[in-house]
């Protein structure tokens, strides 16, 4: 009777700590998300995502989010997305049709979710590994037609509200056909060349901007290094300052590239380094209490399968071998992975500018929960 009466109660108090442990992380779910991290592996897959299960060390930071969804991503007048109507359809909320920066199929800017957050007080950024002009980061500050008038994103860029940037693509601010130099118009940009600037302790209330390479980074393969982590970290360091919290996107562009060659060391490479930029957004959500992490892709490049390799023809299944279908995107679902206040909202399967509608519905901006149809 003695053991028995111990028993129930410790039982009785580990249902108690379990529940009281389930309501505060659904008080800090429901809860308005002061900051985002919005990070969009360029290309990204559910086979790209598995790669770091398989190719890197340790667990990775993928398997610490509770809260994972698909996104479908068909943009107006076509089965499959480019980059720039997908990245369009999470900073606007609009459905767009392919080569889009910003603007909605009838090519009518509308305000991204980067603006929003500026017009709020908020701070924001955007980082990426290609050019900072290339589709995804420009479709967060940038309206314009085609993602290959790289000149007008940049002059767009010049005028938006972006307080911290990093990543190539100097040459479209300062080696243009209209011979502007809008690196001398970017003054009140502190326009940094230098990668070890990255780990400085940055003034808050300026605004930073690091061109580092004529267009995109390198590869990781030809020692791209830690850029994408440091400078997420940098970011983080800085954005957090403000008061009235931030928005800050970083994008691992090259996934993308590596599926386009069909090179599967290259697409491993690339999503081992963006993990470690989810670990570092996560270990600060997790500190911070406040901040929505999201975690996605605009599409799938490459068709990547993670198939047994083959041994004198026959297939060998102690060992993996990427291999792919094709050199473009495919119409694959993709996955999304959420963390913190307004997560809850990431589960489920929806149209990719659904996710624009629940960070503005985490940020607490209700009136802006536009559903698929709406947009």
């Amino acid at each position: 009777m003695f053991n028995k009466f111990y028993l129930l109660t410790a039982l009785l108090l580990s249902l108690l700590f379990s529940a009281c442990n389930k309501s505060m992380q659904q008080l800090q779910e429901d809860r308005p998300a002061k900051n985002i991290i919005l990070l969009i592996g360029d290309g990204m897959g559910l086979a790209q995502v598995s790669t770091a299960y398989y190719f890197g060390e340790g667990t990775p930071n993928f398997s610490r989010f509770k809260h994972i969804g698909l996104h479908q991503n068909e943009p107006v007048g076509k089965k499959i997305t480019d980059s720039a109507s997908g990245a369009t359809a999470f900073s606007t909320g609009y459905k767009s049709y392919n080569a889009a920066i910003g603007v909605d199929g009838d090519t009518i800017a509308r305000e991204t979710i980067l603006e929003w957050a500026a017009l709020n007080g908020k701070s924001t950024g955007v980082i990426a590994t290609s050019s900072i002009t290339h589709a995804t980061p420009a479709s967060f500050y940038a309206h314009v037609q085609n993602r290959n008038w790289h000149e007008d994103i940049a002059a767009d860029y010049a005028k938006a509200p972006a307080d911290f940037a990093a990543g190539g693509g100097y040459k479209y601010f300062s080696q243009r056909r209209d011979d502007q130099d809008l690196l001398k118009v970017l003054e009140e940009k502190h326009v940094l060349v230098d990668t070890n600037e990255l780990g400085a302790n940055l003034e808050f209330g300026q605004k930073y901007a690091f061109f580092l390479e004529p267009d995109a980074m390198p590869t990781m393969k030809d020692g791209r290094g830690d850029f994408l982590p440091n400078a997420t970290a940098t970011a983080l360091d800085f954005l957090s300052n403000d008061e009235d919290g931030f928005f800050l996107m970083v994008e691992g562009s090259q996934i993308d590239w590596g599926g386009h060659a069909n090179d599967g060391e290259y697409v491993i490479n690339e999503v081992l380094d963006f993990d470690k930029v989810i670990g570092l957004a996560l270990d600060f959500a997790q500190k911070d209490g406040n901040t929505l992490v999201v975690v996605t892709a605009d599409h799938e490049t490459g068709g990547l399968s993670l198939s047994a390799a083959k041994v004198f023809g026959q297939p060998e299944y102690g060992a993996i071998e990427p291999t792919f279908s094709t050199g473009g995107h495919s119409a694959s679902l993709i996955p999304v992975f959420a963390y913190g206040p307004g997560s809850e909202a990431f589960l489920g399967i929806y149209q990719n500018n659904d996710i624009y509608g629940k960070m503005m519905k985490a940020f607490a901006e209700k009136s802006a929960a536009f559903s698929s149809t709406s947009r």
